[in-house]
């Protein structure tokens, strides 16, 4: 089997490998295309990928490329996890906001506009080559953000499925909690990507999440920056970007006293890129672990096992809505347990969302349209269309000012701002 990681000089590619190296009965790849324009960077990853799999003895061959065609031609999958405009983009992301009081992150808020943006035309560029080269593929998207870039892909009548670590995060700390085997836990996770709760927490079909939150939730608040209170109150345990909404005011005051996150990634990129050139380093290092995405690979192995191997087990993807939560339009891309098969995903049934979060779903749901018809459309006026509809922004006057500022630092990356 062959599998394609556009964006495969990102410094997450190593987890990746970990995984095919650790999971190779599950997914049995016979070859790794890494496709990147980044040459200095793909040298780097690539002979890092090739030492990984020959010291865990994996025969798969890893092929780097410049050439998404090369690189996707004869794919059965094919892994987005691309970054337009690298960490210098994602560091505008996360400061423009704050000058305008806004919270500053990449994916949500102005700043995940701005990457959606960004994004939006190179995947649906990228997705019509697979059409092309490998057009029984399956797309997984990886790249952010993935809820309104799914719904691209999926608009655009392309096979893609949106995949994100949250859920497989969750899964693995209550099962710690627990002591016991991940696979003994199932979620109850509903919403939309970026903007999820765990309604229930699942061991051997008994709902534990009451007894979770009644003997850790410190632990929990501690993991998702929420006090322990409200997630009692809650009765729920919300995902840690639910911070961004719940304490957005304090949030802004944390991130104006200390550097953005991009800046500490790219700190982070440049010692990671000199290790995995080190022909002597054939292990993960340590540091990816401060990278972010943990479980990234597992939960990639599992989309593509089941998607390529029909296995029809339940996983947390996003997909289209299709009538699953009855408040959203059928078109929507929602975050939700489905069954995976050949035939893609199917949204298990989900018992009908709370008020106090079907609200914010459908508000946040609302963003994302006028987000992707900005996105495929270009136009201040469109840009600010979704920044005056996103509940961290919603002021006119606030969005027209955010929306210029965004369209002016992004122009390069905007064919229609540069005509």
């Amino acid at each position: 089997m062959k599998l394609a990681v556009v964006g495969g000089g990102s410094t997450y590619t190593p987890e990746l490998i970990d995984g095919f190296a650790r999971l190779r009965d599950e997914l049995p790849l016979s070859e790794v295309a890494l496709v990147d324009p980044d040459t200095r960077r793909l040298k780097s990853v690539s002979g890092m990928a090739r030492r990984m799999l020959a010291r865990a003895g994996h025969p798969a061959t890893v092929v780097a490329t410049t050439s998404v065609e090369e690189g996707v031609t004869g794919a059965h999958a094919v892994l987005l996890q691309l970054r337009v405009g690298g960490q210098a983009a994602r560091n505008v992301d996360e400061t423009l906001p704050l000058e305008c009081g806004c919270v500053g992150q990449e994916t949500t808020g102005a700043g995940g506009l701005a990457k959606a943006l960004r994004t939006v035309p190179v995947v649906l560029d990228i997705a019509e080559k697979v059409r092309r080269h490998a057009p029984g593929a399956w797309i997984v998207d990886f790249t952010n953000p993935v809820g309104i870039v799914t719904r691209a892909l999926l608009e655009a009548g392309h096979r893609a499925i949106g995949l994100c670590n949250v859920a497989i995060g969750f899964q693995r700390r209550f099962a710690a909690t627990l002591g016991v085997a991940p696979a003994r836990i199932s979620l109850g996770h509903v919403g939309l990507n970026h903007l999820t709760w765990e309604r229930a927490v699942h061991l051997d079909g008994v709902d534990v999440l009451p007894k979770l939150l009644e003997s850790h939730a410190e632990e929990i608040g501690g993991d998702v920056g929420l006090p322990a209170a409200l997630i009692r109150r809650l009765g729920v345990v919300p995902s840690y970007y639910l911070r961004y909404f719940y304490e957005h005011d304090l949030v802004v005051e944390e991130q104006r006293t200390r550097p953005s996150r991009a800046a500490e990634v790219a700190a982070m990129e440049a010692t990671l890129l000199e290790l995995y050139a080190d022909p002597a380093v054939d292990t993960k290092p340590e540091l990816l672990g401060e990278r972010g995405g943990a479980f990234y690979s597992e939960a990639a192995v599992a989309l593509i096992a089941s998607l390529t191997g029909d296995r029809g087990d339940t996983q947390v993807v996003n997909l289209r809505n299709d009538g699953t939560l009855p408040f959203l339009p059928d078109e929507a891309v929602i975050e939700v347990p489905a069954t995976i098969t050949s035939a893609g995903a199917g949204a298990l049934p989900v018992d009908p969302v709370e008020p106090l979060f079907a609200g914010l779903i459908a508000h946040v749901t609302a963003y994302e349209t006028l987000a992707l018809e900005a996105a495929l459309h270009g136009g201040e006026d469109r840009v600010a269309d979704a920044l005056l509809a996103h509940p961290l922004i919603g002021q006119a006057s606030l969005s027209g000012d955010l929306a210029r500022r965004l369209v002016e630092a992004n122009r390069g990356h905007l064919s229609w701002a540069t005509a």
